[in-house]
């Protein structure tokens, strides 16, 4: 109020408290200015008017509250928000999504096409094509993809996409904005990975398990372009006495290398499981009796090279194989290996 009547504001707005007579304070919106001045400008009246604004700083309230809460999970969650303004052009990041990118700048706004520099090639065509699906829907898009940053580290991204519409245009293609999250899901990635690998092989060996190696011999059999298809049972020899003489670590540390010595046996084209105890099995598609024996007798020489540890007697272990030959698509993996 002094400043404006020495001149030097225009006119006086403030939001002050006042104490009402009922005891409470409200919230007031205060305007007003000079309306009369004397020959030398002295100001001679004020007038002024005051609107009760207390329900639109209770919002405010409520509003500032709401988005500490969302940036507070926005921080414990890792997501970073942009958006992209279809009419100028122009695309705006927030510190967390530069984080993420690994994009160095002090400022929001990106290039336009900066984005698609980062896609990974793989995935430049199908992450493109799902940002321009909000451009026909109201609802919220997800997208998975990889970016490449400018260190050469590939990460994973989520992205959840929604278009909000300028009201004034009817084309979305030209006015309104999609509006984005990006969150890093790479360990999240890894560990979907790591569980599927798990769920697969035999943990100690390495090798398929029972239950992966049933699955790909019936996917095997039913493919006629893999038939005939030869089917090993390997069964190994005196092993049970290794492990009541030499020890359970001893039988492990064999184990592992009868395995590792099979898989050097292998073609590209053939697949190896450890079914349980010592027996193992393998399968080779187009596979004729003669390519049969020649890997059955590597796999013979591989099992008494095996590495049985210090604690071993000089007994080496030995193993029996049995060959089945499949050239019948409707033969069961039950007939197979028995």
């Amino acid at each position: 109020g002094d400043r404006h009547i020495a001149g030097l504001t225009d006119a006086i707005e403030t939001e002050l408290r006042l104490k009402h007579k009922q005891g409470h304070w409200v919230w007031v919106l205060d305007r007003g200015g000079v309306v009369e001045r004397d020959a030398m400008g002295k100001p001679l009246r004020l007038m002024g008017v005051q609107t009760d604004i207390s329900k639109q700083k209770a919002a405010e309230a409520e509003l500032e509250q709401v988005n500490v809460r969302f940036r507070l999970a926005l921080a414990a969650s890792g997501t970073g928000i942009w958006h992209h303004d279809l009419a100028g052009g122009k695309s705006y990041w927030d510190e967390r999504t530069r984080e993420i990118f690994g994009l160095v700048s002090d400022t929001a706004e990106v290039e336009r096409d900066h984005w698609f520099g980062y896609l990974h090639p793989d995935d430049k065509e199908a992450a493109s094509r799902a940002h321009l699906v909000p451009l026909e829907t109201d609802k919220v898009t997800a997208v998975q993809y990889r970016i490449v940053r400018r260190d050469g580290e590939v990460r994973h991204i989520e992205s959840l996409l929604r278009f909000i519409a300028d009201p004034q245009i009817r084309d979305r293609r030209l006015a309104g904005q999609i509006l984005g999250t990006v969150r890093d899901i790479t360990e999240d990635k890894q560990r979907e990975q790591e569980l599927a690998y798990a769920a697969r092989h035999d943990a100690l060996t390495g090798l398929l398990n029972r239950a992966a190696f049933d699955r790909l011999l019936a996917d095997h059999i039913a493919a006629a372009r893999l038939l005939p298809l030869s089917v090993f049972y390997v069964d190994l020899d005196y092993f049970k006495a290794l492990n009541d003489f030499a020890g359970h670590a001893a039988g492990d540390l064999a184990l592992k290398s009868v395995a590792q010595g099979i898989l050097g046996c292998l073609p590209a084209t053939a697949h190896a499981a450890r079914l349980g105890g010592d027996e193992f099995a393998l399968l080779m598609p187009n596979c004729d009796a003669a390519q049969a024996g020649r890997l059955a007798d590597a796999v013979l020489a591989a099992v008494r090279d095996a590495e049985l540890g210090s604690t071993a007697t000089s007994r080496k272990l030995a193993a029996s194989i049995g060959i089945a030959f499949v050239d019948d698509a409707d033969t069961t993996v039950a007939d197979a290996l028995a």
